[in-house]
């Protein structure tokens, strides 16, 4: 007989068991289900609704049922449909009949949303820490390299010379955004729904704000049928986790091409990569390529969650059950990509002669001989016409803007004198770019320091969430 069963004339069919029971999935909220559990009959008590003595019962017998399920002595089974349901039964093994009070006052659905409150807490701490890793190492890598040249890029054509520290910055700043939105997010995940019943709150005399408090949660979510009904900050995770994943392609795909004999501007560590069953020279970027190949599942699962919600009557509706998967595979699949990159770009070693002569082997300073001529008092796009003949010509004659002759510059402009040499060397060119987010050394040192700023703020807040979830530890 199901827990639930008391109304029905015959049992469930077994295809029905099969198809609707999610145990298969939803035992990663065990702890948390456990967690939740352990505060609701705390209230219980305190609000006199059990007593004492048999809050002491639930409490001693969760713990063992807790301790069962993480040794894997525990039998979660389908007949029991899901977490809540098998955690009850095994309780009630446990310590008789008393088990079957834990569930008053609550309804399978504030519990379950409760239980995704408390993982999604867990998961987010644990990404931003990965997040903040792996920005660290990208700040280690342009520590080292604030000294070198390399071609940057529009169009995936040569633009114009940038630090690699520079470049290895703009995905500092990338992944800060991605951390203040996670971090952001916390006071939307961080609300009680438990008291909200099946879907409007519940006749016995509870303490929500109790139950929130002992789970460290800012507050209670304020109307019932909002609290079992929203997924918002299921949403709002996927999408943040979207946008990281999105990042971590981009670096993905350019160490890829970097790491090509055709760039050569990178090696990876051979820690990171593969090689081929029958080409034994090879040494393939897979850790990259998989984090890129990635990002797709990623985006599915966000697209799956908002057509699940979009057609959906308040309040709980057996298609929610499609949060879980889509979550669960999110949070690993970016812990997993975060957890191998920050060692990947800490390890990767750095060709800088080969960036340098990718530098001086073009013509991204060709800018800088228009800025030149406009210091001359010659206007821009008299400038631009100017710089593009010149440029014309060197290509015809096979060589770079540095290899001309100042009779060759002459021919274009009479106000090009001797000191253009120095104008358009790459470290001219680079420190030439002094403003506020440039990629002139300065610049990019103005930009480290902001980071480790950025850091010391965010390790604090994790500290503070970390001594807060490890509070909760049942086991």
């Amino acid at each position: 007989m199901k827990l639930w069963g008391g109304r029905f004339t015959k049992p469930t069919n077994q295809l029905v068991d099969e198809y609707t029971a999610s145990i298969r999935f939803d035992q990663k909220l065990a702890t948390f289900d456990i967690q939740g559990s352990l505060a609701h009959v705390s209230m219980l008590a305190k609000c006199a609704i059990i007593t004492n003595q048999e809050a002491e019962l639930i409490t001693d017998g969760l713990k063992k049922v807790a301790t069962q399920i993480e040794c894997g002595e525990a039998e979660l089974t389908e007949a029991n449909e899901d977490i809540h349901m098998n955690v009850e039964k095994l309780l009630i093994d446990q310590i008789g009949s008393v088990g079957g009070k834990l569930h008053t006052g609550r309804s399978r659905n504030d519990q379950v949303a409760l239980d995704m409150r408390l993982y999604l807490r867990d998961a987010l701490v644990t990404i931003a820490t990965l997040l903040l890793e792996l920005q660290q190492a990208l700040v280690k890598q342009a520590e080292a390299n604030l000294d070198t040249v390399l071609p940057g890029y529009t169009h995936l054509q040569r633009a114009q010379p940038v630090l690699f520290a520079h470049h290895m910055m703009a995905y500092v700043f990338m992944f800060q955004r991605d951390l203040e939105r996670l971090t952001d997010s916390w006071k939307r995940v961080n609300r009680s729904p438990l008291g909200a019943g099946a879907l409007a709150g519940t006749s016995f005399p509870i303490d929500r704000s109790f139950v929130a408090d002992q789970l460290g949660f800012d507050a209670v979510s304020e109307n019932s049928l909002d609290a079992v009904s929203d997924r918002d900050f299921v949403i709002e995770f996927l999408a943040d986790a979207s946008l990281v994943i999105m990042h971590l392609s981009r670096l993905s795909e350019e160490l890829v091409q970097w790491s090509s004999a055709e760039f050569n501007f990178i090696e990876l560590d051979d820690a990171f990569c593969t090689g081929s069953s029958m080409m034994p020279q090879k040494k393939n970027p897979d850790v990259p390529e998989l984090v890129r190949g990635k990002t797709g599942r990623v985006f599915g699962h966000l697209m799956g969650m908002l057509t699940t919600l979009k057609g959906l009557p308040l309040a709980y509706n057996k298609d929610m059950q499609e949060d879980k998967e889509g979550m669960f595979d999110t949070v690993e699949t970016l812990k997993g990509a975060l957890a191998l990159f920050a060692p990947m770009i800490e390890t990767m070693n750095v060709h800088k002669d080969v960036m340098y002569q990718a530098v001086v082997k073009d013509y991204s300073n060709a800018t800088d001989l228009a800025d030149y001529l406009v210091g001359k008092d010659i206007p821009f796009r008299e400038a631009h016409a100017i710089v593009g003949q010149t440029v014309l010509y060197s290509i015809e004659q096979s060589k770079y803007l540095l290899d001309l002759s100042l009779a060759e510059f002459k021919r274009f402009s009479k106000a090009i004198d001797e000191d253009i040499y120095d104008v358009l060397s790459a470290k001219a060119v680079v420190n030439a770019r002094d403003v506020t987010g440039g990629t002139a050394k300065n610049r990019v040192e103005d930009q480290i320091k902001q980071a480790r700023q950025f850091f010391e703020d965010h390790e604090t807040w994790l500290q503070g969430k970390i001594t807060l979830l490890k509070k909760l530890i049942v086991t």
